[in-house]
């Protein structure tokens, strides 16, 4: 399993979420490739981000909300 979280830059949810996706995975007797990448406003553009953070489990996005790519 891979996933891949984006943060904005001004983001402070990187500890929480790395903590909490630790446990989950711990939980569920699981392993993933976690990766976390810091975008700015254009790469949110590019990728289809919606908005910080943005958790992709295999390419699929966790909270797909419909909105327009960008930080938010």
């Amino acid at each position: 399993m891979k996933i891949d979280c984006y943060l904005s830059e001004h983001c402070g949810s990187y500890h929480a979420l790395n903590e909490r996706i630790s446990t989950a995975l711990k939980e569920l007797g699981r392993t993933a490739d976690v990766r976390f990448h810091t975008i700015y406003y254009e790469d949110a553009l590019a990728l289809g981000i919606p908005g910080s953070p943005t958790i992709r489990i295999n390419g699929k996005d966790m909270a797909e909300s419909g909105g327009s790519p960008g930080l938010t």
